[in-house]
């Protein structure tokens, strides 16, 4: 079967078809680590993130790396509407104007969003919310492999004489 070694990923030509394999363990940590290069992150172990994301397609772990990074951001605005339920219950009870002058001192101070960083705990709850996109379909690639085998380019096709056409 003709294939390619492509940034570690298997390819294999079908039947005029490029088939990718998915990528390695390697292959996952260093998309990982790619994807995550430029987010504040705390942490991760890339080398489990691989383990763990065994099936996953590098479109599934860009998802889960999404998913992640949404994560401290709800949180924040979670933390915000808190607040401004808070700020609106002291305004119906009727603050006095000395409060009011100190709430607009802190609105100032509380004007710079701090996102927290990404860390394990939010990879693991991603994972729980991005599955892999390839699991249902690992027969598929199989029955791929053994079709192009039999049939496809370079395959046994080509490596046997057919005797009974002669």
């Amino acid at each position: 079967m003709p294939h390619i070694m492509f940034a570690n990923y298997n390819v294999f030509f079908v039947s005029g078809r490029i088939m990718v394999g998915l990528p390695s363990i390697e292959s996952r940590e260093r998309i990982l680590k790619t994807l995550m290069s430029k987010e504040k992150t705390e942490d991760l172990d890339f080398k489990e993130l691989a383990t763990m994301t065994e099936g996953y397609t590098g479109s599934d772990l860009k998802n889960l790396c999404v998913t992640a990074a949404y994560r401290p951001v709800r949180e924040l605005l979670q933390q915000e509407r808190v607040k401004d339920k808070e700020k609106k219950q002291k305004a119906e009870e009727g603050t006095s104007s000395e409060d009011a002058a100190d709430t607009k001192e802190e609105g100032k101070e509380e004007s710079v969003i701090i996102l927290r960083p990404l860390n394990m705990d939010d990879m693991r709850q991603a994972k729980n919310q991005v599955a892999s996109s390839f699991a249902t379909e690992g027969t598929v690639m199989n029955e791929l492999k053994q079709w192009n085998e039999l049939y496809g380019e370079g395959g046994s096709r080509k490596k046997q004489q057919l005797t009974y056409f002669l």
